[in-house]
């Protein structure tokens, strides 16, 4: 499932990576990417495919800076490797399957607050709801298409929509990505001066 996750988030990010996606003998998957980049795609790509034999993965995204180098995200270092770091073993102690970090202290108290949930609600979804929600978060489609893809009513796929909540799990992904902009903005504009 990793080598099938890795290939997809390279695909995925293959004009936005700064370093490949890959994985430790630890099964810990790491990539490095632009900061223009939305690293939340990577994230509902892995929970939303993730089947019910997949064991549960904790998620962390951390901007900052990176030493200078080549190759793969797991052979690279910096300070925003040690801080990945910090907030994986903060977030097995949390029990949290996701915590994002920018940098800048006030985002990231609101970050620590909603991008926990934004797992949860993902982690409560049936394997139907996570394959509509799949294809209305990261592929972008909307419910008549999921509908046809899927080969059945479009009643079917409201259903999911409304027991998965997937519109409100869709809202608190804009929140967590517009938090995510802010504190990059923020970030970079204290590391300018």
């Amino acid at each position: 499932w990793l080598e099938q996750l890795t290939e997809r988030l390279g695909h995925l990010y293959r004009d936005s990576m700064l370093a490949g996606f890959d994985f430790t003998q630890g099964d810990e998957l790491q990539g490095l990417l632009r900061l223009d980049a939305d690293p939340f795609q990577a994230v509902l790509s892995g929970m939303l495919t993730a089947g019910d034999d997949v064991p549960e993965m904790r998620w962390v995204v951390v901007a900052g800076a990176i030493d200078p180098g080549s190759g793969p995200a797991t052979r690279r270092n910096g300070p925003a490797f040690l801080a990945a770091r910090e907030v994986m073993a903060e977030a097995k102690h949390r029990r949290d399957r996701l915590i994002v970090r920018t940098g800048e202290p006030d985002t990231d108290v609101l970050l620590d607050d909603t991008a926990p949930v934004l797992a949860s609600l993902i982690e409560r979804l049936t394997q139907r709801q996570r394959k509509v929600a799949q294809m209305a978060l990261v592929e972008g489609l909307r419910q008549s298409l999921i509908a046809e893809r899927l080969g059945v009513r479009r009643a079917t796929i409201s259903v999911s929509f409304a027991r998965g909540d997937v519109r409100s799990l869709s809202r608190l992904l804009d929140a967590v990505r517009r938090l995510w902009a802010i504190g990059l903005t923020r970030t970079v504009a204290r590391a300018a001066k």
